[in-house]
Order: C-alpha cells, then sequence, then structure tokens
C-alpha cells in the first residue's frame, strides 16, 4: 500500500500530460511561457481571486509574500508553531521574528482566542496554516487583523481546494499561497506554487520578486528572487487540474469512510481529525491523534502499511529557532498533537479495502 499513491492518478491522466508536456518541448518557452499565465487564470478562476501568480514552490511564495508587503528586521510575524518549518524559515529569512501562537484543541490551527494578545507594535502581519486540509478560522483572524491594521497570509499549502464559510481556500484574506509539490491535494510533478490576492499592487510586486525584483528588462525597483514557475510544471498541472475537483470530493468522501470505520474500533484513546462547522477539509492527510501513537504505527508496520507522525517535533522546539528561549510547556496544544499524531494512507484514489486493512491493523 502507498501512503499517497500518486500512480494511479498519473495513468487517469498521462495522454494529457504527455501532450501538454509535448505542447512545450516544441514551443521552448521553457521560464514564463503560455502554459503559466494559463495555469494563473485557470487558479485564479476556480479560488475566485483577482490574480494569481505563479512560483517556484510553496516555500517561495511564503517568502514572496513576505517581501511584497516589505517585512524585514525588526518585525514580527505571527504563525503557529504546529507546521512544517517553511512557515517560520521565511519569517526568519526576512530579518522578522516568528512569534507563535498555540493552536486550536478541535482543529489544530491558529486558535484565534490566542492571537490578540500576541500583537505588538512590532507586528507586521499574522500567518495561519491549513493543517491537514482545512483552513483556520478565518473571519475572526482577520476580524482581529483588521482592528490592528494587519495583514494576512493564509498558508494554503494543505488546505488548497478546502472551503470555508462557502469561499475558496486562498481567498480568504489578503494574500493566498500554495504549494503543487508533488504530496499536496493539487500536486504536479516537483517544486512549484501560487500566490493568489485582490490587490492590484501586492499582485505586481509578486510578479517583480519573482523574476530578481524586475519591473521590465534592465529595471529593478525592489530586491527580488529567482522564483519563477517553470513552463512544463505549469503544463503537468493544468492536465492534472482537469480531474482535481473530482479529486476534492474523492478525497471527502475517503476522509468520511476512514470517521465512519475507526469510530466504530474498540480504541477509546483515538481522537479523530474535527472539521469545523461551514468548513471542508481537502484532507491532504488523515491524521488520528492517540496516546498509543507508537504502538498503533508498529501495529500497521508489521502489517506492511506506512504511516507518518508529522511535525512530531514543533518548531519552537526545533535548535535552529532557540533563540526565542521557547521551552516545553510553552505550547501544550501544539505539543500534545505533535506527540499523539499519526497520518495514514490517504489519496484521491485509496479504495475502500486499503482503508478497511489500515483499520483492521489498528485494532488489531
Amino acid at each position: 500500500m502507498e501512503f499517497i499513491d500518486l500512480k494511479t492518478r498519473l495513468e487517469r491522466i498521462r495522454e494529457k500530460v504527455d501532450q501538454r508536456v509535448a505542447a512545450v518541448l516544441d514551443h521552448g518557452q521553457f521560464i514564463l511561457g503560455p502554459e503559466v499565465y494559463e495555469l494563473e487564470q485557470t487558479l485564479a478562476s476556480y479560488v475566485g481571486t483577482k490574480y494569481c501568480v505563479g512560483v517556484s514552490s510553496g516555500t517561495d511564495s511564503l517568502l514572496i509574500a513576505l517581501m511584497a508587503l516589505e517585512v524585514g528586521s525588526g518585525d514580527e510575524v505571527i504563525t503557529v508553531p504546529y507546521t512544517w518549518i517553511s512557515t517560520a524559515e521565511v519569517i526568519a529569512l526576512t530579518g522578522a521574528r516568528p512569534v507563535f501562537v498555540d493552536i486550536d484543541p478541535e482543529t489544530w490551527n491558529m486558535d484565534p482566542n490566542l492571537l490578540e494578545d500576541a500583537i505588538t507594535e512590532n507586528t507586521k502581519a499574522i500567518m495561519p496554516v491549513g493543517i491537514y486540509g482545512q483552513t483556520a478560522d478565518m473571519d475572526s483572524i482577520n476580524q482581529i487583523a483588521n482592528r490592528h491594521n494587519l495583514p494576512v497570509i493564509e498558508d494554503a499549502a494543505q488546505s488548497f481546494g478546502a472551503t470555508y464559510h462557502g469561499r475558496k481556500s486562498c481567498a480568504l484574506s489578503t494574500i493566498g499561497s500554495t504549494s503543487f509539490f508533488p504530496s499536496k491535494p493539487l500536486g504536479g510533478f516537483g517544486d512549484s506554487g501560487a500566490l493568489f490576492t485582490d490587490d492590484d499592487e501586492l499582485a505586481e510586486k509578486f510578479r517583480w520578486i519573482r523574476v530578481h525584483g524586475q519591473e521590465r528588462k534592465h529595471r529593478h525597483p525592489i530586491l527580488g528572487v529567482n522564483g519563477r514557475l517553470d513552463t512544463i510544471q505549469a503544463a503537468a498541472l493544468l492536465a492534472i487540474f482537469e480531474i482535481f475537483p473530482e479529486e476534492v470530493e474523492q478525497r471527502q468522501a475517503i476522509g468520511s469512510q476512514y470517521n465512519s470505520l475507526l469510530s466504530k474500533i474498540d480504541e477509546p484513546n483515538i481522537e479523530l481529525p474535527h472539521v469545523a462547522e461551514q468548513s471542508t477539509s481537502v484532507y491532504a492527510q488523515y491524521t488520528i491523534l492517540s496516546e498509543d501513537r507508537n504502538n498503533i504505527q508498529d501495529r500497521l508496520k508489521s502489517s506492511n502499511i506506512p504511516s507518518v507522525a508529522y511535525y512530531a517535533v514543533p518548531l519552537h522546539l526545533q535548535p535552529v529557532f532557540a533563540g526565542l528561549n521557547h521551552k516545553y510547556g510553552d505550547f501544550p496544544v501544539t505539543e500534545k498533537v505533535a506527540d499523539q499524531c499519526l497520518s495514514l494512507p490517504m489519496s484521491a484514489c485509496l479504495r475502500v479495502e486499503d482503508q478497511q486493512a489500515v483499520v483492521e491493523a489498528i485494532q488489531s
């Protein structure tokens, strides 16, 4: 059993991918070719924003967003300690200081009730994360941000395709950022990502920054990076996107099936993922919590079933952020989730019989 089955998806769309990639090889515009702009228009329309700007990775999309907001030395950006390191890494790379707030005990996303106390005169932006496939409580976060005149960057690397109160992830704040890393819900064949906004000036800055701060040839008004989206990646994503809305529905059905199967077993220490009211999840990962995590993982391994304990060392305890002077106990919900989380095999192509095998192994 594959932890994430990418082969079955490729079998469905191989012919379309080959056609798309062949077209790029024929026209030879390998950097920012026409497929990049087609993808940007397609995704902006899907999400419901005025602009989409394709970039080289999800990490670069976050960095470019911060650079466009002119975040720098002496600034603070508020985020969560339970996420992949990119979220806080890019804050530090700008010279700013990551400020962590704990996560909600049900959704495992930023807890808005803790946000306002973390805001200082140095706060420059807020960066919530859509962990495991559903967005944070963006309305509450936006309301607090608006009171303090702060922009919000939604790190939607895992929640692209999810909805919040009827609106798509990436269209919920000042800036939406996502990743098309192969394991993500809309995963391509390498590193790539995108930024979303309705703000004319920010969209223009995104485009400048992704080509070394270049406004036009020989004119560089701001600092930038080499953050361009390769045309071949855009071409592949266009082919994959044709089945993406269907895959979102499949992921949601598989998540519901996992919930149904796991709720029936005699394993009282398992906590199932909770999807907030008026939200949907794309289940980038299907993740459970258990005090018995290590034993459950051993049972799965003995049945040749892969599983992963993501973010088992949260960011506030990572050596690279030792200078922030955090200790174990500072963010108790994050620490509980990090100590107990276990992600099970999940993809849009996961078969019911495979889910049943997973559940049987857990119950064995």
